[in-house]
């Protein structure tokens, strides 16, 4: 193995992408310290404690080339923090805009910051998403993520520290969580799911695609200053999500062909409308872009990972 000259700082590196990150980084040779809230036992790590505005980080970013950041405040289905905005911006929003700071001071080279495709919105019609787009978030977390964006570009302005951001849309894989680990669930039980007459298109990337694509943007010079979406490369309505899981779990799903609107209606009286809009909306992303300026295409397929993300 071919030990890199780049020395990198992953935060987040306990979290879902950023454990896998973190292995997949050591075996292709990379040197990186982990920062961390509490000890994760790997070989290289510091304690920074809660990130908001008042972080220290001259320590952690001290000989390092390239930031990867990954900590934040996580989207949460129905979060019912009375000041949920106040809760993200604390993390995403004044915590990321602490770090790029400190390491433009630091000298640090490059910055990739994996923000949200919540950042463009919720639902699209017709055309995918793309980096180009106007962003128009509709939640606290997408706000906070544009803000953290934001704040990464001026600052790369005002210092020439290189910036990449990188919009997932649902990310899943083992130890999911959330609505798509209570699907799976589902499928595994078997029980009739009312979605076989729902026709939407949903982008989702497995975390293998996504923490390859972060490596990618690591050394890649056309990364730098873009905005990059990115997916599986195949989009589903949620009953070919289903249908794929059965076949992943070796229980064919039962599906129902129940009408849209009338599904609709009915996850409205029991409150859960956005949760309708999650599974039954439509949320695309094209990576066109991505791929051809990064000359990358996602190495594990839908099924593939959808196969590791139910055996593990």
């Amino acid at each position: 193995m071919q030990q890199r000259s780049e020395r990198l700082l992953l935060t987040g590196a306990s979290g879902f992408v950023g454990y896998g990150l973190l292995s997949d980084l050591g075996q292709q040779g990379y040197a990186v310290r982990a920062a961390v809230r509490r000890p994760l036992g790997v070989r290289e790590e510091i304690l920074i404690g809660d990130i908001n505005a008042d972080t220290t980080w001259s320590e952690a970013l001290r000989g390092i080339d390239c930031v990867i950041h990954l900590a934040g405040r996580a989207h949460v289905l129905n979060d019912s923090e009375e000041n949920a905005l106040s809760a993200y911006r604390e993390i995403n929003s004044a915590g990321t805009r602490s770090l790029a700071a400190a390491a433009a001071e630091a000298g640090i080279r490059r910055f990739i910051f994996v923000s949200s495709i919540k950042v463009n919105g919720e639902v699209n019609s017709g055309q995918p998403f793309t980096a180009d787009d106007i962003p128009l978030p509709k939640d606290a977390y997408g706000i906070s993520k544009l803000e953290a964006e934001q704040s990464l570009w001026q600052i790369a302005n005002q210092s020439g520290m290189e910036v990449c951001i990188i919009r997932p849309p649902l990310v899943y894989g083992p130890g999911v969580k959330g609505n798509f680990q209570r699907l799976v669930r589902l499928v595994r039980s078997g029980i009739p799911l009312p979605f076989g007459a729902v026709q939407n298109h949903r982008s989702l990337v497995s975390v293998y695609n996504l923490r390859d694509l972060i490596i990618r943007c690591i050394t890649s010079e056309a990364a730098s200053g873009k905005v990059f979406l990115v997916s599986d490369g195949i989009d589903m309505s949620i009953g070919g999500l289903i249908s794929r899981l059965g076949a992943a779990l070796g229980c064919p799903a039962r599906l129902i062909p129940v009408p849209p609107g009338l599904l609709r209606m009915v996850f409205t009286l029991l409150g859960r409308k956005m949760e309708f809009e999650r599974l039954c909306g439509s949320l695309q992303v094209d990576i066109e872009e991505t791929c051809r300026l990064l000359n990358w295409h996602p190495p594990v397929s839908v099924d593939a990972g959808l196969q590791r993300t139910v055996s593990q």
